[in-house]
């Protein structure tokens, strides 16, 4: 029972929310302003490199209002982010920015007109029993909601007292040493225990001159000055330090610190004649949230790779989740959806999938797909469901639904005349990194199942919130396009690529065919064929990124192919960590030398080396070798399909909203205990046994 009312309790502060005092904003309002701001921090020697999208902004005006009944006299201190009025009872706006209100005995209405520029307009209310939290309302002038607030994966609101500020909100720090450090004439070479990130420390500074630093995630791009993808220059003076990208200046200290983070595993601090660096360390910036996820077996290889899987989505987990630590630094959806579905096997951070969302959507009106992707506009959608499926927040479905709505209206706008998409000017329909040609003209296959799942999202999105006219829409459209793929795109043994002017390419790739295995719209006829004809067929153009091996990896696992996708775990990912990896990689290819197999995008630094898609092992591992996955949201009923493959033994956990479900397998028995869930069911071969919440389950082999 105790088990069952922190579930409830999680739901409610995570969906509907709770009157906790917290400081309020509008919904969506800081998350859009958090991602433009970690957007903002990419750069490439040095230079700053903005987004190139279009990037949306917080409401500069808000009102906040409350209605409520005092029993006393009441004494009211307010805390506000922004210049402010005060109205009482809908008269005249009080005297200044008043920080005390005195509040007679009675029925009242409380109104506070925020406006702020820099960061979204914010308040904090407290007193006696008059309180900001999540029941007050707020308004842009054009509409009224709920006010919102971040949310901790323990369930309290992250700013409960007036000094946290929201727009001061930072992630922890703690100092990391060298394990390595040498000295070549003006030169420091530091090595790092692991890849990491934060703000370098210069310690016992002396002199004066220019200090030059060349960050690494390998030893040669650290080494090689004026080619190493970041780097800082500070000019040091008697009074001074200036950090001469952004020409900020401060006051001469003997320890200083960087302004700006940066990913490292090696770093080079080159000082000019005149000055000197005793030593350094990092200040490593990492979100403080546990691992609740596990994964352990009797392959010690498999187990460092869950590790290091473990350890690289943790790095990517911020203030939002961003795709890698060094390059981009930016929300990608593409990348998003898979880290989210990584997390709900991992760190189950609820919060930070609804910041990223939001942040990914933006405002109305709609004027580009999401990141300007075809296909990761259709991602976006598919996230806020999974989001529902794993959490059970119905709330948050509540409050982001009209924003799926405009989008998917905008989305409709541009369909073509069959009610397909196709891409427009301006729209990237991206796919993959693919290593042939491939064409992006006129219907692709993989876009309208994509697609097809995004109506299916949005059928299911508002049932939840009660919507029925927009469920009897989607419903049709969604069974519409349905039943066009197989006539469009079947050729008898798999998906074809595209059509164009109507007519049938010759062109069979991966794409569409994985993702009529995993979004269930082949029938069995079609998955065995698609499995000898695309998937086990050499023929095909390959997967070469790991972005889209997730997807064929998850499609080969649904098919049955377990020891299959175990062995490429193996040889991939453990040939990654055989190459000295503390992190997995944007892509690996073994046949590539070192130092080349470090370039990307026409850089010889330019490959990411710490990668969320990378991570992938995590997910497979917790989905389909220990075998667990919700049938109703929040894990009210679940299913567990365990695969030990050649394992002797493996043993993990998989978070749920209120606890966690614990599997325990080898070649005698498989033991399941579940608390603070729903009833589970077992599947062994032809068996099914039903696994009641907060007993252990033993069943014998």
């Amino acid at each position: 029972m105790n088990r069952l009312l922190t579930t409830l309790l999680l739901l409610l502060t995570f969906g509907l929310g709770i009157q906790a005092q917290t400081w309020i904003w509008y919904p969506g309002d800081m998350d859009i302003w958090t991602g433009n701001r970690i957007n903002d921090l990419r750069t490439e020697n040095g230079a700053y490199w903005p987004a190139f999208w279009r990037n949306d902004y917080h409401y500069q005006t808000v009102e906040f209002s409350k209605n409520f009944t005092l029993e006393a006299p009441e004494t009211v201190q307010i805390a506000v982010e922004g210049r402010y009025g005060v109205k009482l009872d809908g008269q005249g706006f009080l005297f200044g920015q008043p920080v005390v209100v005195n509040i007679p005995k009675g029925r009242h209405t409380i109104r506070i007109n925020v406006h702020n520029m820099t960061s979204p307009p914010a308040i904090w209310v407290s007193g006696l029993t008059v309180k900001s939290d999540t029941t007050w309302m707020v308004s842009n002038f054009a509409d009224q909601q709920r006010a919102d607030t971040w949310w901790g994966v323990d369930g309290k609101p992250m700013f409960a007292s007036v000094d946290k500020r929201p727009s001061c909100y930072h992630l922890p720090v703690s100092a990391t040493h060298p394990i390595k450090t040498e000295r070549s004439g003006n030169d420091l070479f530091a090595e790092f225990e692991r890849e990491g990130i934060g703000y370098l420390q210069l310690n016992g500074l002396k002199g004066n001159g220019q200090i030059n630093i060349y960050y690494g995630e390998s030893p040669a791009e650290a080494r090689d000055k004026g080619r190493s993808y970041l780097c800082d220059k500070v000019m040091v003076t008697a009074d001074s330090i200036t950090d001469l990208a952004t020409l900020s200046t401060k006051p001469r200290l003997n320890n200083y610190q960087l302004p700006s983070s940066r990913a490292m595993r090696y770093v080079t601090v080159e000082c000019e004649d005149g000055v000197s660096v005793d030593d350094i360390i990092l200040q490593s910036e990492m979100k403080e949230v546990a691992q609740r996820g596990s994964f352990e077996c009797s392959d010690t290889l498999l187990n460092h790779i869950w590790q290091t899987s473990a350890y690289t989505l943790h790095l990517t987990d911020r203030e939002v989740m961003i795709e890698g630590i060094k390059r981009d630094r930016w929300m990608w959806s593409g990348d998003a959806i898979q880290s989210y579905l990584m997390n709900y096997y991992s760190l189950f951070d609820a919060p930070v999938v609804q910041r990223t969302i939001w942040a990914l959507r933006g405002k109305d009106p709609v004027r580009q797909h999401i990141n300007t992707i075809l296909d990761y506009t259709f991602y976006w959608f598919n996230s806020v469901y999974d989001y529902y499926l794993y959490t059970g927040d119905s709330g948050f479905v509540r409050r982001i639904y009209p924003r799926m709505q405009s989008l998917m209206q905008w989305v409709e706008g541009r369909l073509n005349g069959r009610g397909m998409v196709e891409g427009k000017q301006g729209d990237w329909v991206f796919v993959d990194w693919s290593p042939d040609e491939m064409s992006k003209s006129g219907e692709l296959a993989f876009e309208q199942m994509v697609y097809l799942r995004s109506l299916e999202a949005m059928r299911l999105c508002a049932d939840i919130v009660g919507n029925q006219a927009d469920a009897k829409k989607y419903t049709e459209r969604e069974q519409a396009l349905k039943a066009q793929l197989t006539p469009t795109f079947w050729n008898g043994k798999a998906y074809v690529h595209n059509v164009e002017q109507g007519r049938q390419s010759d062109v069979i790739t991966r794409y569409a065919n994985i993702f009529a295995v995993l979004y269930g719209y082949a029938d069995d006829s079609q998955r065995a064929s698609i499995l000898s004809e695309v998937l086990l067929n050499d023929a095909i153009m390959p997967i070469t990124t790991p972005y889209m091996r997730f997807y064929e990896l998850e499609a080969l696992c649904a098919l049955g192919r377990h020891d299959q996708v175990m062995q490429e775990m193996r040889a991939y990912w453990g040939g990654m960590l055989r190459e000295g990896a503390t992190t997995f990689w944007e892509t690996y290819d073994p046949k590539e030398k070192y130092p080349q197999r470090l370039a990307m995008y026409g850089h010889p630094y330019g490959k990411s080396l710490c990668h969320a898609w990378g991570a992938s092992p995590i997910y497979l591992l917790g989905k389909y070798y220990l075998g667990v996955r919700p049938t109703k949201p929040g894990y009210a009923e679940w299913e567990c399909k365990p695969c030990l493959g050649d394992l002797k033994w493996m043993r993990g956990d998989v978070p749920t909203p209120g606890g966690n479900i614990h599997i325990e397998m080898n070649r005698k028995q498989v033991i399941i205990e579940a608390t603070g869930c729903g009833t589970g069911t077992l599947f062994i071969g032809d068996r099914r046994v039903v696994v009641e919440p907060d007993k252990r389950t033993t069943v014998k082999l």
